[in-house]
C-alpha cells in the first residue's frame, strides 16, 4: 500500500503540474488532449460503480502510470518550457 500512495505522490507532485503545463504549451503534440480525455473517461467508467473493486485498481495504479507514460512521450521543449518555467517559480519563493 506504501507503493501506491508513493507512485500517487509522485504523480500529483511532479506529472500533473507537468501535463498542466503541457495542455497550456503552444507546441503540444496532437494526441495529448484526445489522451487525457480519454483517460478520463477511463477513470470514470461505470464499471467503478458496479465493481468497486476493479475500480480502486484502475485509480490507485493503472490512471497514474498511464499519466506517468504520456509525461515521458512529451516532447523536449515542452518538457524544458516546464523546467525554465519551474525553476523561475523556485527562485521567486527562496
Amino acid at each position: 500500500m506504501k507503493r501506491i500512495f508513493a507512485l500517487w505522490r509522485m504523480v500529483a507532485s511532479q506529472d500533473l503540474r507537468l501535463l498542466w503545463f503541457a495542455i497550456r504549451h503552444e507546441r503540444r503534440p496532437a494526441w495529448l488532449l484526445p489522451g487525457l480525455a480519454v483517460l478520463a473517461l477511463f477513470a470514470v467508467e461505470p464499471a467503478n460503480f458496479a465493481l468497486p473493486v476493479l475500480g480502486a485498481v484502475d485509480e490507485l495504479v493503472l490512471v497514474p502510470l498511464i499519466l506517468h507514460g504520456m509525461v515521458k512521450m512529451l516532447p523536449t521543449q515542452v518538457l524544458d518550457g516546464f523546467a525554465r518555467a519551474y525553476a523561475g517559480r523556485l527562485r521567486r519563493r527562496a
